[in-house]
């Protein structure tokens, strides 16, 4: 391939989001044969001090307090959103007006109607986007998406996931300002609904196609806490925990639960999926394993597998090391920016786009609801 042309990337945010983009884009170049080379040009957030901190840790070139100066500045060509979600909307539209490329950190955004200006702004722009559901680049999840386009299941008849953590039990826990805005409804939106759910929401529609209809409840276990900045003991307007019941487009029904509140679990996400033929199950925690049972096995020899996802022929495997060797977390960002990068340069779109992003906060706003009018909620088809 020709010397790989520079993509000088903006990213707004910091925090933990900003860490694992910074280094996709430092990594998918190294690892990967594409013809964009990232180019860590500037990084914008409001603490002066630190962002210079991070910066230079970074490798960035320069840095901006106010993301309007940043989306404004020519020598951008893409604007990576990795702040607080009740940034999302103004600056993805903002940049898709001037004309450059967008990703954005998941939920797209707080609600379905704001999700749907942002994606009304890309797509009259006409600029690439993507939202950061990283966890589609798990190998193993791609290999089981590679599994059910092959038809190895027949029939869907269930699907089951959850995320489960337990950070937020102490009431001693504040609400709001920097590292717990995902606890402030204004900020964030909802809790663990758009927080955790959204990635089991999306990875469901993306491996089992459209949900039709969900049946839900969520629950606040702490009703009140001290706001970080007002100093003042506030209600707590986010859901600890969310649980929904839904049927797909395919006939298949699900059981989701996601929860903060889960003693024990620190990132517990999983996902199984039962055919006619087949199933297969998968934990975050054994990231690089797919359980996995075809029913067409010989009698004897009939029974789940672990498959370790670590050959050459597994997917992306072959940029990395050698079998049998392990890839973790920060690679799902590293696969999703090189696949960015690669559809790029051939004029496609790269999943999940905004309008994707969109089709799942569909989905949380039906579970918010229904879980206010205790009936089952239609999804809203865009």
């Amino acid at each position: 391939m020709s010397k790989a042309r520079e993509l000088n990337i903006g990213v707004v945010g910091y925090g933990f989001m900003g860490r694992t983009h910074s280094n996709a884009f430092l990594q998918a170049p190294r690892f990967f044969d594409l013809a964009y080379r990232p180019v860590l040009k500037a990084v914008c957030a409001r603490n002066p001090g630190r962002v210079k901190s991070f910066a230079e840790n970074w490798g960035y070139q320069s840095v901006e307090a106010d993301w309007r100066e940043l989306v404004a500045r020519p020598d951008i060509d893409l604007i990576d959103i990795a702040s607080p979600n009740d940034t999302h909307a103004d600056i993805a539209m903002a940049a898709a007006h001037a004309g450059k490329m967008v990703l954005c950190e998941k939920p797209l955004g707080r609600t379905a109607e704001e999700a749907g200006e942002m994606v009304k702004a890309v797509e009259s722009a006409g600029v690439p986007n993507m939202v950061w559901y990283n966890y589609r680049r798990v190998p193993a999840m791609m290999l089981l998406k590679q599994l059910l386009d092959e038809n190895r299941f027949g029939r869907i008849f269930h699907y089951r996931s959850q995320f489960l953590q337990d950070w937020t039990i102490s009431r001693e826990l504040p609400q709001g300002g920097e590292g717990l805005w995902r606890l402030d409804s204004a900020i964030a939106g909802s809790g663990v609904t758009g927080d955790l759910l959204a990635h089991n929401i999306d990875m469901a529609l993306w491996l089992n196609g459209p949900i039709v209809e969900v049946s839900a409840m969520i629950e606040t276990f702490i009703k009140e806490r001290k706001h970080n900045l007002t100093g003042h003991v506030e209600p707590v307007k986010i859901d600890d925990a969310s649980a929904f019941l839904c049927r797909f487009a395919n006939g298949s029904t699900a059981l989701f639960e996601a929860t903060r509140y889960a003693r024990g679990h620190k990132a517990h996400f999983t996902v199984e999926i039962n055919g006619e033929r087949a199933s297969a199950a998968w934990d975050l925690h054994d990231l690089h394993r797919l359980d996995y049972f075809d029913h067409r096995d010989e009698g004897h020899l009939r029974g789940w597998k672990s498959i370790h996802i670590t050959d050459g022929d597994h997917p992306y495997m072959k940029n990395w090391w050698v079998p049998g060797l392990q890839i973790g977390y920060e690679h799902t960002f590293i696969h999703q920016c090189a696949d960015f990068l690669l559809a790029l340069n051939e004029s496609r779109a790269a999943a999940p786009t905004f309008r994707d992003g969109l089709a799942t906060d569909y989905v949380t706003d039906a579970v918010l609801k229904s879980a206010r009018t205790r009936q089952w909620e239609k999804i809203a088809v865009p």
